[in-house]
């Protein structure tokens, strides 16, 4: 049996919030020797956090958007499950991110890549910004990218 996906908004403070923060964690944080703390999540109420799902509704990736002024958006925090990284799925979610960025207002997505996630991102047409920069401990670029107009939806 094929599997198939969707994407859609988790709300704060919920349980599919609190399986969001497990990929996270486990795909972003444990690599790192790191972990959360709840101050980190507090500050994440105002941000729209999205997740991608198997049709059973098993939750396989999430990732944040945070409004930084009235036209840019800040990605963070994307994680896919292990087992499903490879197949499409970033893509699948960081399109659907960019669709729902574009109908609240947003011209633009800025990210801080990963240096091994640059190639990922540049794929899907985001540019690279400045130099770059040591976040968490490792490497990263900002990029951004310009968002279509979606106003015939």
């Amino acid at each position: 049996m094929e599997n198939t996906f969707f994407c859609c908004q988790i709300d704060f403070a919920t349980s599919e919030a609190a399986e969001a923060l497990i990929i996270r964690n486990e795909i972003l944080r444990k690599p790192l020797q790191l972990s959360y703390n709840p101050e980190d999540i507090e500050h994440e109420w105002d941000s729209v956090h999205l997740g991608v799902f198997l049709s059973d509704h098993t939750m396989i990736g999430t990732l944040i958007l945070k409004p930084l002024t009235q036209d840019v958006i800040k990605m963070r925090q994307v994680a896919i499950s292990s087992e499903w990284q490879g197949r499409g799925i970033g893509k699948l979610l960081v399109s659907y991110s960019e669709d729902f960025a574009a109908k609240l207002g947003f011209s633009s997505i800025e990210l801080h890549a990963r240096m091994s996630a640059v190639p990922f991102y540049t794929s899907l047409e985001y540019q690279i910004k400045g130099d770059v920069f040591s976040e968490v401990g490792i490497e990263h670029l900002k990029m951004f990218k310009y968002l279509n107009s979606t106003s015939e939806s």
